[in-house]
């Protein structure tokens, strides 16, 4: 399904997914795809799909509608289209279909006609210039710039942008590639604001060992002009450039040599670079003495592009990021509300018999509703544990602990549960201790999880029986829980341990199993499923004996005693 994803503007992260009928785009509630924009009409454009092919059509809007830069009445959409409505920049995306098929290309063995010898090689990661301890030396001495190529620079500054989502830091390293290629005095980056395309300073750096002010002072007619005319710009002596018309501002900042080039990407102007320093009067009347040259405004053109697309990059995957995260908050919110929604029918349910009861001083009947509101309690108290072991990783307190004690705790908790529901609960506990290191409380919890899943298991079944044992050997302990409940099909096995899964309809979360298998993970080990149709099914939960790091991001694969 195509869609349009928000890249830039105040609904940055938006994903809207686009219908084959008609759909209008603008300010207006009423429009299908609605833009908090101020800048967009009402009803701004619309969108057609006709013969497979969607077509955007601006609906005589008061600021236009833009299409990878140019304005348009009219135009056929394609994959990575860029539509400027207002403030929001959005982009087109659909399904891909390929066009040709995968044939044409062979892989031959070296037996079979391959004659290719490796003659040269290059990794990533080798240094394209023999490095000394001092970088910073060899940099500043005599003719470095010169040495350093093009090529070298450029191959420094794609590391730079491919190796950090963290804009800051990466912004931070252009300047420090910047200033170890060029002897500037004083640099900045500034990006524009995505709300009011002012620019704001996000990174800045002084050479130390030069008596720069601290402050940077730029004239707004320099950075107005790069902006609109989208060009880098040197200035040797700011007041002699008849582009500048003797602007106030420049004479003011006393600037002698500056560069200044623009930070543009796909989707426009990002920012801009800023580099200036000042030399001596003499030095500065011989031309051939200036440190600024053509080759630098070249150079840091083509940074200023690499820059520019990092940071879109940036911005895009933090956009699908945003997108995903509200997508997953949505869907979690909708699932927990319909469990809530039944809980509280519940606890109404039970309260209204218990109000009954009150009334007509029927202590059977206030005791039944009571029971009611107790058990939906207990699953909201479930509920809320789960989503808060669910919540975050987290490390166990270990603490060395007799499992006995622990599984007897979870049999007499759940007695109740299992006469309630006629199912006969068998604990067939082991004569000698069997310890080991575990946070007492999370194994408890995880147990009685699977205790309680497999006594609902069997309820309906007669001569129903839930079997739990307590083995170990020298590699692990294994606590298995056995049912002769109705069992799992083969293809539901897989999603068991998912989040929100049930087989219990509105009686269960679709959580318990997905916390337990969380819980021995961060012990180390892992729970293991064996099933069949009516005849019930196993759940071995496996802790091994020796586990010095254990985390939630432990491995571990046990040995399952017999």
């Amino acid at each position: 399904m195509a869609s349009l994803l928000v890249v830039r503007g105040a609904n940055v992260g938006t994903h809207y997914l686009i219908r084959q009928t008609k759909q209008r785009i603008g300010r207006d509630v009423h429009c299908e795809i609605c833009l908090d924009d101020t800048e967009t009409s009402r009803t701004h454009a619309e969108l057609h799909f006709v013969d497979g092919r969607y077509t955007l059509r601006d609906l005589d809007s008061s600021n236009g509608t833009f299409v990878n830069g140019t304005r348009i009445v009219e135009h056929q959409l394609a994959v990575g289209d860029r539509i400027q409505i207002g403030r929001q920049l959005m982009l087109f995306k659909s399904a891909i279909h390929p066009t040709a098929k995968e044939e044409g290309v062979d892989i031959v063995n070296a037996s079979n006609a391959d004659s290719s010898q490796i003659v040269g090689r290059v990794g990533l990661e080798r240094q394209l210039l023999e490095e000394t301890d001092d970088w910073t030396s060899y940099i500043r001495s005599e003719n470095a710039a010169q040495a350093k190529s093009h090529w070298e620079i450029m191959y420094r500054t794609s590391l730079a942008v491919s190796r950090t989502l963290d804009i800051d830091q990466l912004l931070h390293q252009i300047l420090e590639l910047i200033f170890q290629w060029v002897q500037c005095d004083r640099g900045c980056i500034m990006l524009s604001d995505q709300e009011s395309g002012e620019l704001r300073p996000k990174a800045r750096r002084n050479r130390s060992s030069r008596g720069s002010s601290n402050r940077i002072t730029i004239s707004r007619t320099i950075l107005d002009y790069v902006c609109k005319k989208e060009e880098g710009v040197l200035t040797n002596d700011a007041c002699e450039d008849d582009r500048w018309n003797d602007s106030a501002s420049i004479s003011s900042s006393g600037i002698r040599e500056a560069i200044c080039v623009p930070m543009k990407g796909r989707y426009g102007n990002v920012g801009v670079i800023y580099i200036d320093t000042s030399v001596s009067a003499g030095r500065f009347a011989n031309e051939n003495s200036r440190i600024f040259t053509e080759e630098h405004l070249k150079m840091l053109v083509a940074i200023g592009h690499q820059a520019a697309l990092a940071i879109e990059d940036t911005n895009y995957y933090q956009s699908l990021v945003h997108a995903e995260r509200l997508a997953v908050m949505g869907q979690t919110i909708a699932t927990l509300s319909h469990h809530i929604k039944n809980i509280v029918q519940g606890l109404k349910g039970g309260g209204y018999l218990v109000n009954q009861a009150i009334q007509n001083q029927d202590w059977n009947v206030a005791a039944k509703g009571w029971g009611i509101c107790h058990r939906n309690h207990e699953r909201i108290e479930t509920l809320v544990m789960d989503m808060l072991t669910m919540s975050k990783d987290r490390r166990p307190n270990l603490v060395l602990t007799d499992l006995r004690s622990v599984i007897a705790e979870v049999v007499e908790l759940s007695n109740s549960r299992a006469i309630e529901k006629s199912v006969a609960l068998h604990w067939l506990a082991p004569e000698n201790p069997i310890e080991l290191p575990v946070e007492s409380e999370a194994i408890h919890r995880a147990i009685l999880n699977l205790v309680c899943n497999a006594i609902d298991a069997c309820a309906d079944k007669p001569e129903a029986h839930v079997n739990i044992q307590l083995e170990s050997n020298s590699k692990c302990v294994l606590i298995r829980v056995q049912d002769n409940g109705v069992g799992i099909a083969a293809e539901d096995l897989a999603r068991i341990f998912s989040m929100f899964e049930s087989s219990k309809g509105s009686r269960g979360t679709g959580l318990g199993l997905p916390v337990s298998l969380k819980i021995a993970k961060e012990h180390g080990g892992t729970i293991e499923v064996r099933s069949e149709i009516g005849s019930g099914t196993a759940f071995e939960f496996i802790l091994p004996r020796v586990s010095p790091q254990i985390g939630p991001n432990s491995e571990a694969t046990p040995t399952v005693p017999g």
